[in-house]
């Protein structure tokens, strides 16, 4: 689909940024990184799905109650995860992965490889935590 990659290669600070296999090298990662989740939130349904029957002891029910209430916000997180990870790959087909959406400049390529639906660079995301703490102590 996209540019061949060596089974070794990395992205590195030596190339152009977001050069053909840069593209590549993130588009297999957000795949595969969706694939997992996928695979994941299918486990979890399957268990909420099992756990459908009623315990008898209110104690077993409360904590039947309490595991059901988890995986489903953990289920929501999921689904809420896989939405970024398709608009990473988004930006790749158009051409704006790897940019921060807020300078416009180049996201580092080891924070994107840490976290690859980042959208703002560490800078950037620092300014953005500094308002919302701000604003949330006001």
């Amino acid at each position: 689909m996209g540019a061949e990659l060596p089974p070794d290669y990395h992205p590195s600070e030596d190339e152009e940024f977001m050069n053909p296999r840069q593209r590549e090298y993130f588009r297999r990662k957000l795949v595969a990184w969706r694939e997992e989740i996928l695979r994941e939130s299918q486990e979890t349904l399957l268990h909420l799905q099992e756990d459908t029957v009623a315990e008898p002891d209110l104690a077993d029910r409360a904590s039947a109650e309490s595991e059901r209430a988890l995986e489903l916000r953990t289920r929501d997180r999921q689904r809420k995860l896989i939405g970024k990870i398709d608009a990473a790959l988004r930006r790749i087909e158009d051409g704006n992965y790897g940019y921060c959406e807020e300078t416009g400049d180049p996201i580092t390529l080891r924070r994107l490889d840490a976290r690859p639906i980042a959208t703002l660079s560490i800078e950037a995301q620092e300014r953005h935590e500094r308002r919302e703490r701000t604003y949330r102590d006001d």
